[in-house]
Formats: C-alpha cells, sequence, structure tokens
C-alpha cells in the first residue's frame, strides 16, 4: 500500500514534515499520474507508468518537430483512455468498499492532483514569456482563464483559434486535453452512480460506455468538414471522449466478478496475439496518421483508442501469468518518466515556445536539434522539481496539510529564508497577474499584416503608385507608393511590354529578359502581404494581388479573373495555409501558358506535410520550361532568425531575403534561356 493510500482515507492525517514529504515522493504516482490530467488509483498495476511514458514520448516528439512523429499527438488519446480506466476502477471499487462514492472528496483529489503544479506552471511560464518575446503573451488572459478553469477546449472554440494552423505562439495550447479530461472527472462519477444505483450488471455497463464512445467517434467524424479545419472536433468534449469511454469500459470489465472476459481462459489463450497486434495497429497509426489525414477523425482515433484499451488489458494481472509486456512496462526508466508524465505535460509546449522564440533554428539543423534537446532537459527537470516539491506533497497531505506545514515554517523564529521565499513568490505572483491583465490581442505578425492591407478586400483597383487603374486592370489587395513613384525606377504606368500576352495565345517575340517591376505581376497569400514594402523595393512598378489565407483554389480564380491583363512575369506564393494541391497548381500554371515567366515560391514551416509540397512544386516546375521554383524554404532555413514568432512570416529584414530569393529565381530562369548571366545589383536592406 502506497503512502498515498495510507494517508487519503477518513481521519486527520498526520502532520507533515519536510522529511515526511520527501518519503512520500518515493511512493506516489503509482497509482496514479495519467498524464494530461492524470488520476489516482487505489492499487498499483504494474506496467501503466511505462504505457504513460510512451504516450508522453509520443506527444513531446510530435510537438518537437511533427516531422518526426506526424501522429504523435495521438499519445493524448492514449492519456485518456488510461484515465478513464483508472477513474472508473476506482469509483467502482470505492462502491463495493463502502457501499456509496464519495464525490465531493473525488473532486478535491482531483482539485489537489492538477491545480497545485498547474498553478505554479502558468505563473512561471508566463513571467518567463514576458521577458522573452511579446507574441507569446497575445491573449493571454483568455488562455489562462481557460487553463485555471479547465475550458480551454471551448474557450477556444468559441474564439475560433486552431490547433493544427497556428498564426501566433499559444503558451497554453495543450491545456485542453487537461479540459476535456476534468470535464470527463466531473461527469462521469455521476454516470457512474447512477448505474451503479440502478444496478446494471457489468457487462451492461462496459455496453452503455462504448456506446457513448461510438457515438462520440460518429460526432467527431460527421462533424468533420471537407477543407475545414479539424479543430472543432478535436477540441470537444462530445466528438472527442471516445478515448476516456473505451478505457471506462475496460474498467468496468476489470471490476466485474472474476474480471469478466479478461478471467477467461479465452482471453489468457489470446492476450500475446492481441497485444501483438495492437502494438503494431498503434504504432502504424503514430507514424503514418497526420492532421491532415481525414481518417484521423473519421475512426483513426477511434481506433488508437481501441488499441490502447487492448495495450492496459494486457497489463492487467490474471491467473498469475508471468508477462513479458508487463515487465517491460515497469522499467525504471520508463517509470520514472511515466510517473513524471503529467508535469511533463504542463511544461513541455510553453518550453519549447520559449526556447524556440528565444533561439530561433530551422528543422533539419544542427542547432535546431540541439535547441530541442535543450528543450526536453529543461522540460525534465521542471517535471520532476515540480513532482518532489509540488505535486507529492499536496497530493499525499492535501492542502490543509501542506498549508499547516508551511505556516509552521513561516511562524518559526529560524525562518528567515522561507520568508524571504514566502515574500518572492507573493511578488512573482503579482507581477503575474499585471503581465495577464497588460496581455495584447495582436501579435507583430497581424500588427504587420493590417498595416500592409491597407486596400484589401472592396477597395478600387489600385497600383502600386497608388493611383486608380483602368477597368480591367490588377485589383492590387496590396497597394504602397513605390520607388518607381518617385522615380527611382521605370514607371508604373507604362504600357506592358509587347511580349505580354493573353494566357493560351501565342506571341510575335517572346522575351526571356530579365524583367523590370512594371513587367511583373505578383499573385499569393499572406507570405506576400508581409512583404509588399521589400517586394516594391526591389522591383518598382510591381503589381501585388496578395491577401491573408489564399490557398491555390484562390490563385486559379485570381490568375483566371485578369484574362489577358498579366504582365510577362509571374510571381506564385501559395501553399502556405494548405499546402499544394498538385492538379489546382497544373491549371493555373496551364492559364498562364508557356511564353511567360513564371516564379513559385516553395513554402516553409514545421508541418508534417511541407516537404512534400515543395516536392509538387519542384515536379510541375520540372515539366515546363517557362517555370522555377524560388527556393524560399533553403534560404530562410539558413536565417530563421529572420522569421517573426509565429516561425512563418518574415520579419522586415526577412522580407528583404524573400524578395531577393524571387529576384534570384527570376534571373536564373532568364539565364536558361538567354544563356546570358543576369547581374544583380545588391540593394542594402535598409
Amino acid at each position: 500500500m502506497s503512502t498515498y493510500e495510507r494517508t487519503a482515507g477518513p481521519g486527520p492525517a498526520p502532520a507533515p514534515t519536510v522529511g515526511s514529504v520527501r518519503e512520500a515522493t518515493r511512493h506516489t504516482g503509482s497509482g496514479g499520474s495519467a498524464g494530461p490530467g492524470s488520476s489516482e488509483g487505489g492499487t498499483h498495476l504494474e506496467g501503466l507508468d511505462g504505457l504513460r511514458a510512451l504516450a508522453i514520448a509520443a506527444v513531446v516528439a510530435y510537438h518537437l518537430d511533427p516531422t518526426w512523429l506526424p501522429g504523435g499527438f495521438l499519445g493524448v488519446d492514449v492519456f485518456f483512455v488510461v484515465s478513464g480506466f483508472l477513474i472508473t476502477t476506482l469509483l467502482v471499487a470505492e462502491r463495493a468498499r463502502s457501499g456509496s462514492i464519495a464525490l465531493r472528496r473525488f473532486w478535491v483529489r482531483r482539485a489537489r492532483r492538477l491545480l497545485p503544479a498547474l498553478g505554479v506552471c502558468v505563473v512561471v511560464c508566463v513571467l518567463v514569456a514576458r521577458l522573452v518575446h511579446p507574441d507569446l503573451l497575445v491573449h493571454l488572459g483568455r488562455q489562462v482563464v481557460g487553463a485555471l478553469t479547465f475550458s480551454t477546449n471551448w474557450v477556444e472554440i468559441s474564439a475560433g483559434s486552431s490547433y493544427f494552423e497556428q498564426t501566433a505562439p499559444t503558451l497554453f495550447l495543450t491545456m485542453w486535453s487537461l479540459a476535456v479530461e476534468e470535464q470527463f472527472y466531473l461527469v462521469w462519477p455521476l454516470v457512474v452512480t447512477a448505474l451503479l444505483v440502478i444496478g446494471l450488471r457489468p457487462r451492461t455497463r462496459a455496453v452503455v460506455a462504448v456506446a457513448v464512445a461510438v457515438l462520440s467517434t460518429a460526432l467527431m467524424a460527421v462533424g468533420l468538414v471537407a477543407g475545414q479545419d479539424p479543430t472543432r472536433v478535436y477540441y470537444g468534449t462530445d466528438t472527442h471522449v471516445m478515448g476516456l469511454m473505451l478505457g471506462a469500459a475496460l474498467g468496468f470489465v476489470w471490476t466485474s466478478p472474476g474480471h469478466g472476459v479478461l478471467g477467461t481462459e479465452l482471453w489468457a489463450r489470446w492476450r500475446r496475439p492481441v497485444l501483438v497486434l495492437s502494438l503494431a495497429v498503434l504504432a502504424g497509426l503514430l507514424l503514418l496518421l497526420t492532421e491532415e489525414t481525414p481518417a484521423t477523425f473519421r475512426g483513426g482515433i477511434a481506433l488508437a483508442s481501441l488499441a490502447t484499451a487492448a495495450l492496459v488489458a494486457a497489463l492487467l494481472p490474471v491467473h498469475d501469468a508471468p508477462s513479458r509486456w508487463r515487465l517491460l512496462m515497469s522499467g525504471p526508466a520508463l517509470t520514472w518518466v511515466g510517473r513524471r508524465s503529467y508535469g511533463i505535460y504542463l511544461w513541455h509546449w510553453p518550453v519549447l515556445l520559449i526556447i524556440g522564440l528565444d533561439l530561433p533554428t530551422a528543422p533539419g539543423t544542427t542547432q535546431h536539434l540541439l535547441t530541442r534537446a535543450w528543450a526536453v532537459l529543461v522540460t525534465l527537470a521542471l517535471a520532476d522539481l515540480s513532482y518532489r516539491f509540488v505535486e507529492a506533497p499536496v497530493r499525499v497531505w492535501g492542502f490543509r496539510g501542506v498549508g499547516g506545514m508551511v505556516a509552521r515554517t513561516l511562524l518559526s523564529p529560524f525562518s528567515r529564508v522561507p520568508r524571504v521565499v514566502a515574500g518572492t513568490a507573493v511578488v512573482l505572483l503579482a507581477l503575474a497577474a499585471v503581465v495577464v491583465i497588460t496581455a495584447p490581442d495582436r501579435t507583430q505578425t497581424e500588427r504587420l499584416l493590417d498595416q500592409n492591407s491597407t486596400y484589401a478586400g472592396g477597395s478600387p483597383a489600385v497600383s502600386p503608385a497608388g493611383h486608380a487603374g483602368a477597368p480591367g486592370a490588377l485589383t492590387s489587395r496590396v497597394g504602397l507608393p513605390s520607388a518607381s513613384a518617385t522615380g527611382a525606377g521605370p514607371s508604373a504606368t507604362s504600357a506592358p511590354p509587347a511580349a505580354t500576352t493573353t494566357a493560351g495565345t501565342t506571341a510575335k517575340a517572346v522575351s526571356w529578359a530579365m524583367p523590370a517591376g512594371p513587367e511583373i505581376d505578383v499573385f499569393g497569400d499572406s507570405m506576400v502581404v508581409a512583404s509588399v514594402h521589400a517586394l516594391d523595393y526591389y522591383f518598382p512598378g510591381v503589381r501585388m494581388d496578395g491577401k491573408s489565407n489564399r490557398r491555390w483554389a484562390d490563385g486559379l480564380t485570381e490568375v483566371t479573373g485578369r484574362g489577358a491583363d498579366i504582365r510577362r512575369a509571374v510571381v506564385l506564393d501559395y501553399g502556405t495555409n494548405a499546402g499544394v494541391d498538385a492538379a489546382t497548381l497544373a491549371k493555373v500554371l496551364d492559364v498562364l501558358g508557356p511564353q511567360r515567366m513564371v516564379v513559385v515560391v516553395n513554402i516553409y514551416g514545421h508541418a508534417s506535410w511541407i516537404d512534400q509540397a515543395n516536392a509538387d512544386l519542384v515536379a510541375a516546375a520540372s515539366t515546363r520550361p517557362n517555370v522555377i521554383v524560388a527556393d524560399w524554404h533553403t534560404a530562410i532555413t539558413a536565417q530563421p532568425q529572420l522569421l517573426q514568432s509565429d516561425g512563418i512570416h518574415p520579419t522586415i529584414t526577412g522580407a528583404h531575403l524573400f524578395s531577393k530569393t524571387i529576384r534570384a529565381a527570376m534571373a536564373a530562369l532568364s539565364q536558361r534561356h538567354t544563356g546570358v548571366a543576369v547581374v544583380l545589383k545588391d540593394l542594402p536592406a535598409f
């Protein structure tokens, strides 16, 4: 019996001492830290800590770099299954032991298990983030309220934010799963109590839980709309409770007389094949599923939860049979990580964001690997400190016990250091409150895009020089005074060169010379919007049609809609928001025809689909002599410090690199056809 079990029952607990709390940390956690919401079991089941360790490793790997483990986010669903199983087992066992379920005591245990570590994490991360980058504080008030009230999922759904397409660094993004679990902890004990009171048989109770899991799976599948962000179905408690319910169903079976089907010879005979199959299925899902795969939300998450339930079942001791699987999952290293999985989950994402903004690196580089390793080490250290000095003491002795120990220490005549520590903690708490209250509601990137989008939407046709264009002219989504307007370059109003042709027609003479600004049209998304000043600087007189959140389908609409009024050189930059649709890309290039010089800018980001998207661009350009790829990905990989806090859009200096990359590609395309090297003037970035 663990220290927690000896002291969690009725009656006052003995007054804690520093030594007893140290001792407690050696015993707590074996029945309870289930990761993102964690749970407390009354008995220790060997191997569950190891399963938690694998789950948190998957989640952390996914957040370190999605390309390392594309389906690593499924680790959260592993936690859900474990939590559902442990909570249900605990509730049913308590009812069998005492004849009732002490709901108030259950919820108090949940509070003291979750809140202290969460509170410390929030305060520390808020203060450190304030020192590192102001964009880390955007919408911080909303995030803190959601985290501390376990409502992050619904708060973020209401705000329209995205888990998969982040436009700003969200400090407490991962708190959504804690919210789902805590909402489960609030409601499920009432449901279990009702099921037990009306006297349903264990098998029937398990069927009820499975039915809810099936319903949740169906709601997720139906709620997923093709082409739309899946955050709503991923965050929703109603659509993402299947793992918790499958774990609950397993808990009902395990606590039934004779352990139900788990106690039969049939299960003993099939346990090993089921274990091997479940491991293979879960591993395959972790490697193959991505956030862009519809199958993830149309049965993939449910299948991962089902495989996890089988893995948990294979850990349960029946017939006193030895189990290599249980022995493997009970290894010292896995147990150490598993017992700290809640702290690791709390700390890893804020640590990654803070280190990532303080030491920006590009995926695939040695520096990136080193900073990721540093983030892991910092996370493990913080999680261990949290486990030893926050989680374990409060879990063992409760709020009153720890509060009494702190009070006695502060009142002691020999407690100057504790008083200083306590005073410092109060000051830091006050400072954190001030930071939250004064947090900005927009990132630097958002402000930049807004400033550069003066003429977005329903404005009249505007040329870069700032005057209204003729009927049928390219509507400039981004209109800025250009260098050409002040005599620094060719006139923006000069007629297009004779070589400019309508798509599908044949020009009398095709010019492959390096184009000037008045000969270039730029179509794109927010990358163009972020770079308008630099583009106008490097190509005076250029026409730009850029708007945030555009995709390749929008590019086809814009290019087709311009008809004959497209200049002889075109720059295309889409894909930041949803990757590359190869078929649509081909249609855009067909509309432009083979007579125009076309530069397609590739994509930089941390999503798992980036490499494939860039490969699609290269493939499209390889079959068309008039098309070339501007390798923005390689250019910015060498200088990631030139990116905004979202890790996607360029800073002011980064926009100059963006424009220079396009200019170099245009020059290479010209040389390809003319055989004459283009000498590019090195313009200063400031």
